[in-house]
């Protein structure tokens, strides 16, 4: 359940980049630049999810990175196509 609301965060913060991208961007290209700023940002925030698993959740690093690798890459590749379709 952890993962889902995790990506559900990520989601919201793709939509958030997207959307102020738009309107700060001038229109269809802000929306590449709201999600070229997503993918480093998400990345940070699957790294703090995955530190906080290894630090408070007692999982070793092996068994979190498999979990990191999916948190991070479903959101950025969303992003992805976002930045690819409005370029």
């Amino acid at each position: 359940m952890h993962t889902v609301i995790v990506l559900g965060g990520g989601f919201a913060l793709l939509l958030t980049c997207v959307l102020l991208g738009h309107a700060f961007g001038g229109g269809t290209p802000g929306l590449a630049t709201g999600a070229k700023l997503f993918i480093p940002l998400w990345l940070i925030g699957a790294a703090i999810n995955m530190w906080i698993g290894v630090r408070h959740a007692g999982y070793s690093a092996t068994e979190e990175f498999p979990i990191f690798l999916g948190i991070f890459s479903v959101p950025a590749l969303v992003a992805g196509l976002v930045w690819w379709k409005s370029s």
